[in-house]
């Protein structure tokens, strides 16, 4: 079937790294843009990144910009999302999404159980 499974987020302190991976099964990720967004308790869905299907264009929320990293490897039917400086503000479930066509809106095909990320000292 059609999943699509996160993996890697954890418990790190204020400044530190990691990088969230996720993994498609059931389709390839060639034809879909394919982002992560992100929801914490009493806060609204915040989209955090976006590539499209080449990997020729990505996007940021404004919040995330200089500090993450999305990238994909279609050979692997993978996406990452590399995550440093890491604020508490980050901590929240983050979700992957595949999207037929371009980086717009949020209009997710298909989309992840999540991972959860805590930043805390």
């Amino acid at each position: 079937q059609v999943q699509l499974v996160e993996s890697g987020g954890g418990l790190v302190q204020p400044g530190g790294s990691l990088r969230l991976s996720c993994a498609a099964s059931g389709f390839t990720l060639d034809y879909y843009a394919i982002g992560w967004f992100r929801q914490a308790p009493g806060k609204e869905r915040e989209g955090v990144s976006c590539i499209s299907s080449s990997g020729g264009s990505t996007s940021y929320a404004d919040s995330v910009k200089g500090r993450f990293t999305i990238s994909r490897d279609n050979a692997k039917n993978t996406v990452y999302l590399q995550m440093n400086s890491l604020k508490v503000e980050d901590t929240a479930v983050y979700y992957c999404y595949a999207q037929w066509g371009t980086c717009s809106g949020s209009d997710y095909d298909y989309w992840g159980q999540g991972t959860q990320v805590t930043v805390s000292s």
